[in-house]
């Protein structure tokens, strides 16, 4: 079973993670310069792809942050729904999840 400092480690490891990926959109971004249509519209799909990319980011980046507040508030690992504590399995693939298997939406 791994501690709350191990779990917070992996966070803020995840954390780091997410914010050089959404750096790199943004440059990403910025660096286009098409200058025809056919490579305007190429770069337009490779942007909503990017965007979604980013969007996926900053979600996870929010669960980490509302995790990081459990574990101030000693509720981390523990189902906001039930209040019944979520498997170490479900915590090592989804640390940040707030929710057990039982009430993880689409559950």
């Amino acid at each position: 079973m791994k501690s709350e400092a191990e779990r917070r480690q992996e966070l803020e490891q995840r954390k780091a993670q997410l914010l050089e990926r959404i750096d790199q959109i943004e440059d990403e971004f910025e660096s286009h310069e098409a200058k025809d249509w056919e490579e305007m519209a190429t770069e337009r799909e490779g942007d909503e792809v990017l965007h979604d990319l980013g969007d996926a980011a900053r979600q996870e980046l929010r669960m980490i942050e509302a995790a990081f507040a459990r574990m101030e508030e000693g509720e981390y690992g523990y189902c906001v729904t039930c209040g019944e504590q979520i498997s170490e399995d479900r915590l090592d693939l989804l640390p940040a999840t707030p929710f057990c298997r039982d009430h993880a939406p689409g559950a």
